[in-house]
């Protein structure tokens, strides 16, 4: 496990690559549904829900199914946080 320190300028890639290798690794897949980003958020059904039909998610549709692959997650989550001042 890497650990980033607020002192250094953090690569981003490889944060994101990192993350996605230990979510991959911990789920054994490389999509999660609706059921993993409720483990994974920790928010509830119907915010998981809404949040999947909100056109900046980036959700995948395989038949009636909604996924999102777990890159496009983290790199989401990454470009949703705050800008530093």
């Amino acid at each position: 496990m890497r650990i980033y320190s607020n002192n250094s300028a953090v690569n981003i890639e490889q944060l994101i690559a990192d993350e996605v290798k230990r979510l991959s690794t911990q789920f054994g897949k490389s999509f999660l549904d609706c059921e993993n980003l409720i483990e994974l958020t920790g928010l509830g059904r119907d915010n998981v829900r809404a949040l999947m039909h909100s056109k900046a998610f980036p959700v995948t549709k395989v038949g009636n199914r909604q996924v999102v692959s777990i890159l496009a997650f983290v790199a989401w989550q990454v470009n949703s946080l705050p800008e530093a001042v």
